[in-house]
């Protein structure tokens, strides 16, 4: 019976661990999404704002999760990185549809389509970063800082000029005519085949990933001040 006791307390505490793993993981996945749908929706406000209702017309300006859910970059990777103790976590939604045709004329039209979605994480990242420094409510400082190092990961991993992240969409805008036009092709190759952009994305990140996690964390430290 003297056994009894510190095994049964080994036990439990193997389950309790298991147990907040799986909150925390879902937490992650539930802030993910959120930012997701966020960053999708602006994307939709942006194209919507200089004149193309495609998304509109699409009910894709809503910030209701389940128009904007991917069951592949919404749950399942988020879920994986976050379970498999990964430095790195991101995640993506349904892209919003535009039609950069529809968009008013001009060079950068479609960069700003393209980086509102990013700038979108990096303001709930800024938001969040200055109720952690105002000290309104110093429990919550962690989870909110939680909420700062996923948008800033989501904010730089969709910065990345590889398509079909907006990264490339911005780049076209800002490279010469010649190397727009050439960079133009492959973005219009891999778009219809987005899968490759996202592998050759994620095993980039996984080259990097301590040294992206580690430039992720110290910007969040900064924002947050901590």
């Amino acid at each position: 019976m003297q056994r009894t006791v510190p095994v049964l307390l080994i036990f439990w505490n193997s389950v309790y661990n298991e147990v907040m793993t799986l909150i925390d993981g879902l937490f992650i996945v539930v802030v993910i999404i959120f930012s997701a749908v966020i960053h999708e929706v602006m994307h939709g406000v942006a194209a919507d704002m200089l004149g193309d209702k495609t998304a509109r017309y699409a009910g894709r300006l809503t910030l209701n999760p389940i128009s904007h859910l991917d069951p592949l970059g919404s749950i399942i990777l988020p879920l994986f990185f976050t379970l498999s103790h990964s430095p790195i976590f991101f995640g993506w939604a349904k892209p919003v549809p535009y039609n950069p045709y529809n968009l008013r004329p001009g060079r950068f039209s479609e960069a700003i389509v393209a980086a509102a979605g990013p700038l979108s994480n990096l303001a709930i990242a800024i938001l969040c970063g200055l109720v952690i420094r105002a000290s309104l409510y110093i429990p919550a400082n962690e989870v909110l800082f939680t909420v700062v190092v996923i948008n800033i990961m989501l904010c730089f991993f969709n910065l990345i000029p590889i398509p079909p992240l907006d990264g490339s969409k911005i780049l076209t805008s800002i490279l010469p005519s010649s190397l727009a036009y050439q960079y133009g092709k492959l973005r219009t190759a891999f778009e219809r085949n987005p899968i490759i952009g996202m592998i050759i994305a994620v095993i980039l990140i996984n080259i990097f990933g301590s040294a992206f996690g580690v430039f992720v964390y110290n910007v969040a430290g900064v924002i947050s001040g901590t």
